[in-house]
């Protein structure tokens, strides 16, 4: 073995290394961003869950429980109180997951406390979410002890409350929670590597330049990668969704309207990643580029969405990231079709999210793809 032959061969390779700051900075930044991600993605505590909270006694007694809530909401902040005037009202939007739980003051609520019959609070929870569930629960639990706690020097309830508790859902098994990340994950790595490593791959090649030189106008090129980049996501999202959820035991997945909008969602995903993929990657020249950067945009994309743990958890400068991420909305839709089985009601909101970022994504690609020649 000569050793200048491989001392060559090392000093190539370093001066290619050195001249990608790109490359440099992307292999540094990883390990950094997965250690502070990581550090505080998991484990942290439930803070600002929005809770439903119905009146229907409108009572001294009433307005004092309202008061607690304030106090947990001004003290250990667990969650955010939401006022509402009708309780079908508050269990839909529980369905559709805009509040995490409800928590009802029934109409003889006084009438029983009066009477010393036990009067009872109601506590409607989604557990889909085991960890928000919990935690909420927890909360209301020591709440309701402390209205039975005697205290001769305050005007606390007495000793006579009962909290029911209602499950909205069955038993859900963490392998079903983690579903709606795993086909949301699943989209993102076919839109890196069908989509953006593909794309630098033709780019170097020279295949984009041969392109450009029949009549086929930038914007149709463009408009061509997305399509097929969205349609290979779509596919891996929906053979993800099959077969995860067969695996997972998701019951009644083949129904049609149900299928309807699992594929409306992945639609919306798929062209949502594959924008993003090819906004990052429609500058760069390098296809050692992608491949580096494949890690921490994996880490900055899943992690926070709430995918493995409730965003609720988060520090504010982390759920920033999860509010521009659009893993975070498909991770909610599909958790919504696949936990819930809701309709319509439980992913536009969504939908709109993705779609609207999916414009933004290609009309920044628009302005930056050019030509190389």
């Amino acid at each position: 073995m000569k050793l200048y032959r491989v001392s060559a061969l090392v000093e190539r390779d370093m001066r290619k290394f050195f001249r990608s700051p790109a490359l440099m900075l992307s292999s540094l930044l990883f390990p950094l961003v997965q250690l502070v991600v990581l550090g505080y993605a998991f484990g942290g505590k439930i803070k600002n869950a929005d809770i439903a909270f119905v009146d229907e006694d409108h009572s001294v007694q009433s307005r004092r429980i309202e008061e607690m809530f304030d106090g947990i909401k001004a003290g250990p902040q667990t969650f955010r109180v939401v006022p509402y005037d009708s309780f079908p009202r508050a269990v839909d939007d529980l369905h559709a997951g805009f509040v995490k739980a409800v928590v009802d003051v029934p109409h003889d609520f006084s009438r029983r406390y009066y009477q010393h019959d036990r009067p009872r609070l109601v506590f409607t929870e989604d557990n889909t979410d085991q960890f928000i569930s919990s935690s909420l629960l927890a909360g209301v639990q020591d709440m309701t002890t402390e209205l039975n706690t005697p205290d001769v020097a305050s005007s606390r309830l007495d000793g006579q409350v009962e909290l029911n508790v209602v499950e909205v859902y069955p038993y859900i098994e963490y392998i079903k929670y983690l579903l709606a990340g795993s086909i949301a994950m699943g989209i993102f790595i076919t839109a890196m590597i069908g989509g953006g490593i593909t794309y630098i791959d033709d780019k170097t090649r020279g295949l984009h330049e041969g392109y450009l030189l029949t009549p086929i106008r930038k914007s149709e090129l463009v408009a061509g990668l997305i399509a097929s980049g969205t349609l290979k996501a779509f596919m891996a999202g929906m053979s993800l969704t099959i077969i995860g959820g067969l695996i997972a035991g998701i019951s009644g997945l083949w129904h049609p309207l149900r299928l309807l909008y699992l594929s409306t969602v992945l639609l919306a995903a798929s062209l949502a990643m594959i924008s993003l993929m090819f906004l990052v990657m429609v500058r760069i020249d390098d296809p050692l580029v992608p491949r580096a950067i494949f890690g921490v945009l994996n880490m900055l994309l899943f992690f926070p969405s709430g995918a493995v743990y409730p965003t609720e958890a988060f520090p504010p400068w982390l759920r920033w990231i999860s509010v521009v991420d659009p893993f975070t909305y498909t991770v909610h839709a599909l958790r919504n079709l696949t936990l819930k089985n809701t309709g319509i009601e439980g992913i536009y909101v969504d939908v709109l999210i993705l779609s609207g970022f999916s414009a933004l994504m290609i009309t920044g690609i628009m302005a930056l793809f050019k030509r190389q020649l």
